[in-house]
């Protein structure tokens, strides 16, 4: 299960990252974000200890997802260093999302 930030937690947990985190801004009311959560927890088993994984609802972290320009949901943002790498739009099936989390850890 991938832990949830909010306003509190999210740029300490951000700053004291040892390894690239990778964030999935979702929303609960936001179907593509159902579709793309399994993928989430698939990609945070297969990369631990290389990846931090986190979810933030936008409804409960409105600063985090605002700093970061947030428009549509789901938006997962990669950090190396509490700094952004990449980021994507939408649902993305497997091997896309391990895709972009090869060229993050490479």
């Amino acid at each position: 299960m991938v832990t949830e930030l909010n306003d509190t937690n999210f740029q300490r947990t951000l700053q004291t990252a040892k390894v690239p985190v990778l964030v999935d801004f979702s929303a609960s009311w936001c179907q593509p974000c159902k579709a793309l959560a399994p993928t989430i927890d698939k990609v945070s088993g297969e990369y631990k200890g290389r990846m931090d994984v986190y979810k933030v609802d936008i409804d409960n972290a409105q600063d985090a997802a605002a700093s970061f320009g947030i428009m549509s949901v789901p938006t997962c943002i990669f950090f190396r260093d509490g700094k952004e790498v990449d980021r994507f739009t939408g649902n993305a099936d497997l091997r896309t999302v391990k895709g972009h989390v090869d060229r993050v850890l490479g």
